[in-house]
């Protein structure tokens, strides 16, 4: 299996929500609902001022996390799962929703909370590069980033375990690891900015 060295294009995505309601079944699988529910979990309930999620697609886990965030910005590529995220959390105020396809496209402020959930096998490495030097940027001294990601095979850009090892490598001592852990099908990585 030969797999892309470019970052999956926005139109990849766009063309998944558009051909089937739940694509990746984000909102009825049970394995997804427990993977949520450590998500959430290895935040320790700890109380974010801000907070932002990219490829968000329905927004299922970012109803999850905005009761952990006073402002969480949700982001995604697909203009079609945008709008179900919008639907899902109308009643959270707190949360906004953009059509961004990060890393070329990031937002300008800080955050105390990035969480990359399923994302970032899909980037090229030069993307994965862009990522790390943002994120050395914006999330600010004592934020968390919390990286959650399928461990099987793929026929993306990189695997799990690859895309969460060369960030690693990529963010140096400016990251410590406060949790890695290991399930059946995925990897739960969380990591602390270090001043």
């Amino acid at each position: 299996m030969t797999r892309p060295s470019a970052s999956l294009p926005p139109e990849y995505f766009e063309r998944m929500f558009q051909s089937a309601d739940d694509p990746w079944d984000l909102e009825t699988s049970a394995y997804e609902q427990a993977k949520y529910a450590h998500s959430i979990r290895a935040l320790e309930n700890r109380r974010y001022d801000s907070g932002f999620e990219v490829g968000c697609a329905k927004g299922v886990l970012t109803g999850l996390l905005a009761p952990s965030c006073r402002s969480l910005l949700a982001v995604d590529v697909s203009g079609t799962a945008l709008r179900a995220a919008r639907t899902r959390c109308e009643a959270s105020d707190h949360v906004s929703f953009a059509n961004m396809a990060f890393p070329g496209l990031a937002p300008a402020n800080s955050f105390d909370l990035v969480v990359l959930s399923e994302v970032a096998y899909y980037w090229s490495d030069q993307d994965l590069g862009a990522a790390a030097d943002w994120l050395l940027s914006h999330l600010v001294s004592g934020g968390d980033l919390l990286l959650v990601h399928w461990t099987g095979k793929t026929d993306y850009p990189q695997s799990g375990d690859e895309a969460v090892l060369k960030l690693r490598a990529l963010l140096g001592d400016r990251i410590e690891v406060t949790r890695a852990e290991r399930m059946a099908k995925y990897r739960l990585d969380l990591w602390r900015r270090q001043p």
